[in-house]
């Protein structure tokens, strides 16, 4: 059985999260070039919202 090559593995990864990411600047800046509103990632709401949910969590310490 051939071994695993995580080096292979790792680089894959790093290429899809620059190119995921080079996506998401090109739609942003289309965006702002189209006068549209910015588009958010995470509501404020629920930020503002986690860190008492996740203090509280067993299994952490």
């Amino acid at each position: 059985m051939a071994k695993p090559n995580y080096s292979f593995e790792k680089r894959q990864r790093e290429l899809a999260k620059k190119k995921k990411k080079e996506e998401k600047e090109r739609e942003k800046a289309a965006r702002k070039a189209a006068g549209l509103p910015p588009v958010a990632d995470e509501p404020e709401a629920d930020e503002a919202a986690d860190p008492p949910a996740a203090a509280g969590q067993p299994g952490q310490g």
